[in-house]
């Protein structure tokens, strides 16, 4: 079962960031599922490794068009990448340092990402890029 589903809600009208924000919502449910099969332990590691190449991959995407297209809050957007970034390599430090890390902590910080970053940041650009003729 789905912790989060894709919806229109999340689309930021722009196919290839939309695509990468599949692409974590895919991992978030893979970690859901591990832990409803007793599982999400054994999961983090990927879903951390996946996490940690996604963010690489996916905000270079993001700050490539916005400085491209000279979007008025890239410094402030950038600064959020880079929090996100440093948590991330927290949470894998404590995994590969063998602290616990739950899962469920792992997920709800995802979640939480989600819907904080795409839905409150990521939605802010939206119309500037789109008016530049991103799509």
């Amino acid at each position: 079962m789905e912790l989060i589903s894709w919806s229109q809600a999340l689309s930021v009208n722009i196919e290839q960031i939309d695509n990468q924000h599949k692409k974590l919502i895919g991992l978030l449910n893979d970690l859901h599922d591990a832990m409803a099969v007793g599982k999400g332990s054994a999961a983090i590691g990927t879903v951390l490794a996946s996490l940690i190449d996604y963010t690489k991959v996916h905000f270079a995407t993001e700050e490539e068009l916005m400085e491209k297209y000279l979007y008025p809050g890239y410094i402030r957007h950038k600064k959020e990448h880079e929090n996100l970034v440093s948590q991330v390599e927290e949470l894998n430090g404590k995994f590969k340092s063998g602290k616990p890390v739950l899962s469920f902590e792992v997920m709800q910080f995802l979640k939480n990402w989600l819907s904080g970053h795409i839905l409150g940041v990521d939605k802010m650009y939206t119309t500037y890029l789109n008016n530049k003729g991103v799509k």
